[in-house]
């Protein structure tokens, strides 16, 4: 099960575009994908890129304007090195799971314990098999499932496709946040709250409003379209949900600005950067290329 999660992983950071769930998307026929920024200040340019991160029969390609802004680049920053195991297993191991001899049954309501139980079986999961993985994992992990029955895959994500290019053109890749970091966000929900996120994804997968709003954003991300991804970000931050709130007050509001702060500290480094992150980051006034111009940059969307 710990492999399986670690493949899962993918929704830790697709939870922070929006609701955890994918449909069936043709690929796009559309020349842009995404929305590609480009950014600069004081003899420094870098370009900002929203990604999705998860795919699809096959990579999505990259379209010839990305392709070329990456090729300008001396280095590519994304929020994590997917392709390193190890320190999401040791963020996993502190902050997705109980410690030795508790587990999650004593940490739920009946009447939670029993969704989430059926929602595996659907899933052909046991209680077993995830009994020390928190609810907001466990939430994830069954999201993850969702994803996969679709078609959708991490090891298909647009970041493998930046990582790709990066190898063969012999940049230099820098890392935003680390997976502890991702982790511990989710390990601020109290009990509480873990366990209203976990029901109300729970009721999200089963009446298929998961799978509506990512299959929205994913569409939305394959044609460029700037009103199609402003509503997805505006149905993932909206609401008195305990989900909505955690996206917007914390993966989200709290994440932007130190992405911004992070992203002056590398372009500091380097003459070209090409920073890659998830789509909604980009997005609304407290998004990263506000968040850029209020700091002085000169920011121009490329599309």
């Amino acid at each position: 099960m710990p492999k399986k999660i670690a493949i899962l992983f993918s929704l830790l950071i697709f939870c922070c575009q929006m609701a955890f769930a994918a449909g069936v998307v043709e690929p796009a026929t559309a020349a842009h994908r995404g929305q590609l920024y480009r950014i600069t200040h004081d003899g420094k340019t870098g370009y900002l890129f929203g990604t999705i991160h998860v795919g699809r029969d096959g990579v999505y390609p990259l379209d010839p304007v990305v392709s070329r802004a990456l090729r300008e680049a001396r280095a590519l920053v994304i929020e994590l090195d997917i392709r390193q195991d190890a320190p999401f297993q040791l963020a996993l191991a502190r902050h997705g799971r109980y410690p030795e001899g508790d587990m999650v049954q004593r940490h739920l309501s009946p009447a939670a314990l029993g969704l989430m139980v059926q929602a595996l079986a659907r899933a052909g999961m046991s209680l077993q098999s995830v009994q020390q993985y928190k609810p907001w994992l466990i939430a994830n992990l069954l999201i993850g499932a969702e994803m996969e029955v679709h078609g959708f895959q991490r090891s298909q994500a647009v970041e493998y496709a930046l990582l790709a290019a990066a190898k063969n053109q012999d940049k230099t890749v820098r890392e935003l946040e680390s997976a502890d970091y991702q982790l511990s966000l989710f390990d601020t929900l109290d009990e509480r709250q873990q366990e209203q996120y976990l029901l109300e994804n729970l009721a999200d997968l089963a009446d298929g409003a998961s799978l509506k709003k990512s299959t929205a954003l994913i569409e939305a991300w394959s044609a460029a379209d700037a009103p199609g991804i402003h509503a997805a970000w505006q149905s993932a931050t909206s609401g008195d949900t305990i989900s909505a709130g955690f996206m917007n007050r914390v993966l989200l509001g709290k994440r932007n600005p130190e992405m911004a702060s992070n992203i002056e500290r590398i372009l500091q480094q380097d003459q070209v950067a090409f920073v890659g992150v998830g789509l909604l980051h980009l997005v609304g006034e407290d998004g990263l290329p506000q968040l850029l111009k209020r700091r002085g940059y000169q920011v121009e969307q490329l599309h």
